[in-house]
């Protein structure tokens, strides 16, 4: 029988947990060691915390089954009766509670936005609409609403610059630290959720800098290849989604959209697969024998196949060239028609094939 993999908490989860701390303490003068957090379609998350010092709590995220750079991560929360010194230039959040108003800072290791298109405008902390929607709600469970006061609440991570860049952070613009996540207050245990809110984040990004391009990467050495031969922010490494990450394309203003894969992954690509990784299906040896036999009038003969590696070993440097090619005008067929199926605008593909050494590039329009 399988283990049952663990699910966690958010950032956002914990973060709003020491700050109802910080206010049971301001508030109520009640110091407690686990804070519920309301969560929309879930039971509530019980979240252990730590005092520090005066109005000043911590929470370690809890450890999950997800690859998940945050977890075991420590979370601060402070609050201030004055505007904090020495703090990084941003613009606080605020959260107003009857008449009372809350800013919120980034603190060492929470990161600032610098650029447009994530979820956050420039130059506020790297705190998402939800964590700051939940913390309101359990705000609003303490806060003393007729009494008019202004609060300054700071969030820290430690050793948040070091795992922020295990992170997409500093590509998409957010500099100093993590961000503060979090969308239902649930990691779910190996989840693709995070991996396309990451894609779809550098898609957002790479369009509010008004590139006409978009860069699609598969794998790690056509993503070293991109890095090289484009802007770092126009370059998106897709993982396997191919279908997931085209349809974040919808309501994009790129012009043209560049795909760079190895070629066993472009091989899949041209057979018309959605999500290139193992689990869903491999290669389709049979139709690369007939492509041959059509295209190349290269007879592979009844001989079973199991990696295109061994299939390009029978073929000369000529012939690689130009099944390379052709592979990608098959996947640009494939995105074609995706595309089309999406309504995504783009009408103009480039693919870029990886084979060692050898590139193939093939354009297309429609």
């Amino acid at each position: 029988m399988s283990k049952k993999l663990r699910s966690g908490y958010t950032t956002g989860t914990h973060a709003t947990a020491v700050l109802g701390a910080v206010l049971k303490d301001f508030y109520e003068n009640q110091v407690d060691t686990v804070i519920d957090v309301s969560l929309e379609k879930s039971q509530d998350a019980k979240i252990k915390i730590k005092k520090e010092s005066t109005h000043h709590f911590s929470t370690i995220k809890v450890d999950n089954d997800d690859l998940d750079v945050t977890k075991g991560c420590c979370i601060h929360a402070q609050l201030f009766l004055e505007i904090p010194k020495d703090l990084k230039p941003q613009t606080a959040s605020l959260i107003e509670i009857g008449e009372t108003k809350l800013f919120i800072y980034g603190g060492s290791g929470v990161g600032i936005v610098t650029k447009a298109g994530l979820k956050i405008a420039p130059n506020y902390p790297a705190i998402n609409p939800v964590p700051l929607k939940m913390m309101k709600q359990i705000g609003s469970t303490i806060v003393k609403k007729e009494k008019k006061q202004i609060l300054h609440i700071v969030f820290s991570v430690e050793n948040g610059e070091e795992i922020a860049k295990k992170t997409a952070n500093e590509k998409v613009g957010v500099i100093g630290g993590i961000s503060i996540l979090g969308t239902r207050g649930i990691v779910k245990p190996i989840s693709a959720d995070a991996y396309l809110d990451s894609i779809q984040t550098e898609i957002a990004v790479a369009d509010a800098s008004g590139f006409k391009e978009v860069v699609f990467t598969l794998g790690n050495t056509a993503h070293d290849y991109s890095n090289k031969n484009y802007e770092l922010s126009q370059v998106v490494e897709i993982g396997n989604f191919i279908y997931d990450a085209s349809q974040k394309l919808q309501e994009t203003k790129f012009k043209k959209m560049i795909f760079v894969t190895s070629v066993a992954k472009m091989c899949k690509i041209a057979q018309e697969c959605k999500n290139t990784h193992n689990r869903f299906g491999g290669i389709d040896f049979d139709e690369v024998k007939l492509w041959l036999k059509e295209e190349l009038d290269f007879d592979l003969g009844s001989e079973e196949y199991l990696t295109l590696k061994a299939v390009l070993q029978k073929l000369s440097s000529e012939q690689i060239k130009l099944f390379g090619t052709f592979l990608g005008y098959k996947a640009g067929k494939s995105f074609q028609k995706w595309f089309l199926e999406l309504g995504i605008e783009i009408k103009e593909i480039e693919i870029i094939t990886l084979n060692g050494a050898d590139i193939f590039k093939r354009e297309m329009r429609w």
